[in-house]
Parts: structure tokens; C-alpha cells; sequence
């Protein structure tokens, strides 16, 4: 596992990497979610794969629009899709996991379409530390 310095140096180009956000009901990729993540992509793959049991968490999120059920499975699809495109630049997949959290863990609780543009997206994060490294 990376040490704490590499953590932090992850972290760094994570928080670099904006969110990526999704239309209405969709799962495509706009065109700015790939400038978004093709930024700094190239250097996070270099760092990632000196260490193969560390993992990144692609987390896929919705408006509060819909049923609890469809936003965990839209969640779940944009979350995937962001990870085939991390992948597609070079991320290994076996590092990337996906996790849905639907219409939870809103950034915004306004009922306005600016607010929920900004709950419709896929975020990328690093594993919780476990506290082990080298």
C-alpha cells in the first residue's frame, strides 16, 4: 500500500479532478466530465500501478428525483461508466471499484435544477486508510 506521503500525493490530484456531472436521467458522458477526468488521469495511473492492492472508488450519485430503487440503479450505471473511461486512459480496472449511493449523500438539498445538477454526478475517491502502509 502507498505510504502516507504517496497517499497524500493521490489525494492531491484527486481533489484535482472535478466531479463529473450527467444530464437528466442519463449515464453518458458529457463532454466536460471527459476533460474532467482525462486531466490528470495519465499521472494517477503511473502512481496506482506501483501499488496493484490499491484501490480507487468511482461513486455514482443522483438528484432526489425518482424512486430510491432507480437512482441506486442510475447511480450504479454512471459510476461504471466513469470507471470505463478511466480505464479507456489507462487506470487499471482491477483498481477501480464502483459504489451507488442514489439519491444519498446529496451535496446540495435544494429543490431547484442548479441543485440538482449538482447531486447528478460520479466522484472519485481514494479507499478509506486501514492504517497499513509501505
Amino acid at each position: 500500500m502507498p505510504d502516507t506521503d504517496t497517499r497524500a500525493r493521490i489525494q492531491a490530484l484527486l481533489n484535482r479532478i472535478e466531479d463529473v456531472y450527467f444530464d437528466y436521467n442519463r449515464d453518458n458522458l458529457r463532454p466536460d466530465a471527459l476533460a474532467a477526468l482525462k486531466s490528470d488521469a495519465h499521472t494517477l495511473t503511473e502512481i496506482i500501478q506501483q501499488y496493484p492492492k490499491f484501490h480507487l472508488i468511482v461513486e455514482g450519485y443522483c438528484d432526489d428525483r425518482g424512486s430510491e430503487s432507480y437512482n441506486l440503479a442510475l447511480g450504479d450505471r454512471r459510476a461504471k461508466e466513469a470507471k470505463a473511461y478511466l480505464v479507456d486512459l489507462g487506470l487499471p480496472a482491477n483498481q477501480l471499484q464502483t459504489v451507488s449511493y442514489g439519491k444519498e449523500r446529496p451535496v446540495c438539498t435544494e429543490d431547484t435544477e442548479t441543485c440538482w445538477q449538482k447531486n447528478r454526478r460520479a466522484h472519485i475517491t481514494q479507499e478509506p486508510d486501514t492504517g497499513a502502509a509501505g
